[in-house]
């Protein structure tokens, strides 16, 4: 099968370490030479120890999950004819506690909105029908524990 590999690299610097109060700044180096500054979410460590700013594991999960689903409703629509001109998903991942008090992405709602052009426009069915075969061909989500909703417009 296939191999998917990405490197993630952190480092101390000049920071004490032992009063907890390190950067939980690093980055996520993948193939080709891209890399994307991460941290820890600051709902669960607090600035000034997570940044802001950079991609934290838990949005990267929800982005991963709704970029597969894209990718393949995109595939489905092309192979049925549909031209796709824009989607575009606002996901939202749901962070509850597991039936042992621990904490997982739950739950997990895609919001994806597509616009179409050309002569042969899909039914309203038909994109549901895209999302449903879709979500059953995303590695992502054949991948993943939380429930997956999706509402499309």
């Amino acid at each position: 099968m296939s191999e998917y590999k990405a490197e993630v690299v952190w480092q101390r610097g000049d920071q004490l370490f032992t009063d907890n109060r390190y950067s939980r700044g690093h980055e996520w180096k993948f193939d080709g030479g891209f890399s994307v500054p991460a941290s820890s979410a600051p709902s669960s460590v607090p600035l000034p120890m997570s940044v802001e700013e950079n991609v934290d594991p838990e949005e990267a999960l929800v982005a991963a999950l709704a970029s597969c689903h894209m990718l393949f409703f995109l595939s489905f629509a092309q192979k049925q004819g549909f031209i796709v001109d824009h989607y575009q998903d606002h996901a939202t991942g749901f962070m509850e506690k597991n039936e042992r008090g621990r904490l997982y992405i739950a739950r997990i709602e895609l919001r994806p909105a597509t616009r179409f052009s050309g002569e042969k426009m899909p039914t309203k069915e038909q994109i549901d029908a895209l999302h449903h075969l879709s979500h059953e061909h995303c590695y992502i989500a054949n991948s993943l524990r939380a429930d997956v909703t999706i509402i499309s417009e």
